[in-house]
């Protein structure tokens, strides 16, 4: 397993129970107080520790990236994040740690658009996240979507300390 991969599963693993603690925190009063962080820090360190290492790789990570093969341009799938409530679109894109994860997720697309013939090519995450960087509506990577909920902002992918 990639070290990518270890760190987003550990990430989302320390994210839901702190998650979970918050909901039972909640249970018991309307709004976190003052001490919830702070008998909480070592976790919320670590959260973001790991992001930084997350972002760190990302930069630097070969990912497996879906294409449409069947229209004229072969375009990259991406994700579309509705909000309801301004009906704005935003986008994400889609990328895989190895093939087990992209075929997961052709599968998965395949059931929705049947038409549709989907390819891989590899791609490096800061030349992924180079090609959106001017779009507007360009959010960052969801890793291994759809089977994780994890996305990167486009904007924290970065190689600062190495």
């Amino acid at each position: 397993m990639s070290e990518l991969k270890e760190l987003v599963e550990k990430f989302i693993e320390l994210d839901d129970d702190l998650n979970e603690k918050i909901e039972a925190a909640l249970d018991e009063s309307e709004e976190l107080d003052d001490s919830f962080e702070e008998e909480n820090s070592e976790q919320l360190e670590e959260l973001g520790e790991i992001y930084h290492e997350i972002e760190h790789l990302v930069f630097n990570e070969e990912f497996i990236i879906v294409s449409n093969a069947n229209s004229e341009e072969k375009e990259i799938v991406a994700l579309i994040i509705t909000d309801e409530e301004d009906e704005a679109e935003e986008f994400v894109i889609p990328v895989y740690t190895d093939e087990e994860e992209a075929n997961k997720a052709i599968e998965t697309f395949k059931e929705q658009f049947e038409e549709n013939e989907f390819v891989c090519d590899k791609k490096i995450g800061s030349e992924i996240v180079a090609d959106y960087a001017e779009d507007e509506e360009f959010i960052g990577l969801a890793i291994n979507a759809p089977q994780w909920d994890f996305v990167i902002g486009g904007e924290d992918v970065h190689d600062c300390c190495e």
